[in-house]
């Protein structure tokens, strides 16, 4: 009979309501695989999912037989061919407004503000995608608009996250910069306009780099504190998804 972990494993403490346990656990072989690595032998990929290593040898052994994982001649593991064969048709069918679009509905639907998704293209910002506010008075950037990086909570995220190599900011915006990186957003009422206010949010690419600005904006009369909360899920919810 195999070994019980002495701890509970990742996959365990975290289980799919009504899932299957051990698809749980080979998943979580899976997503132990991270940026730069190349191949992992077996007491790694037991440590990083904490399952024992009886477990997580016969899980391989199934992924193994799947195609997902393959084993090297020095008994190391690394990611297998049916990994690169998903990716490839997940990237055929990728439409980015299908992901973000979903995202800023629900935004707006909990806060009745106009919520929007802001790239970064040289040194302004583009508004890429925008869902406005049922309100009728609002402000009226539409998708495609093109906004400054230097005003407004969308420039100062993508700034602050991702500075333009070889500009040095005056010890004002180091400042900024540094308070928006260790609050994890930005927020401020007459940054960009006098009349409007807004709540921004780092979105990030699965690699850890920063794809994007998830923003609220709404008149200044109507800003409020409690806006931060949903515009961070948004974000969070976007991240390794673009």
């Amino acid at each position: 009979m195999p070994r019980k972990s002495a701890h509970e494993s990742l996959a365990d403490a975290d289980a799919a309501p009504g899932g299957v346990a051990a698809v749980d656990r080979a998943l979580t072989l899976l997503g132990a695989f991270r940026q730069g690595d190349g191949a992992l032998p077996l007491a790694e990929l037991a440590a990083r999912t904490q399952l024992h290593k009886s477990t997580a040898l016969r899980l391989l052994a199934s992924l193994e037989h799947a195609r997902w994982v393959q084993r090297l001649a020095d008994g190391r593991y690394a990611l297998g061919p049916e990994v690169a064969r998903l990716y490839a048709l997940y990237a055929a069918a990728f439409s980015l407004d299908r992901v973000v679009l979903p995202v800023l509905r629900d935004l707006v639907a909990a806060t009745g503000e106009s919520a929007a998704y802001h790239v970064r293209q040289g040194d302004v910002r583009l508004c890429q995608f925008r869902v406005d506010s049922p309100h009728p008075v609002r402000d009226h950037i539409r998708a495609g608009d093109l906004l400054p990086l230097e005003r407004g909570t969308g420039g100062r995220v993508l700034v602050a996250f991702d500075p333009a190599p070889g500009r040095v900011p005056g010890a004002r915006d180091r400042a900024l910069h540094a308070r928006i990186r260790a609050d994890g957003y930005a927020a401020s009422v007459g940054d960009r306009l006098d009349e409007v206010a807004g709540i921004s949010a780092p979105v990030f690419h699965a690699d850890g780099s920063l794809a994007a600005a998830v923003t609220l904006t709404m008149p200044a009369h109507r800003y409020d504190e409690r806006y931060v909360k949903p515009v961070l899920e948004a974000a969070r919810r976007l991240n390794g998804q673009v």
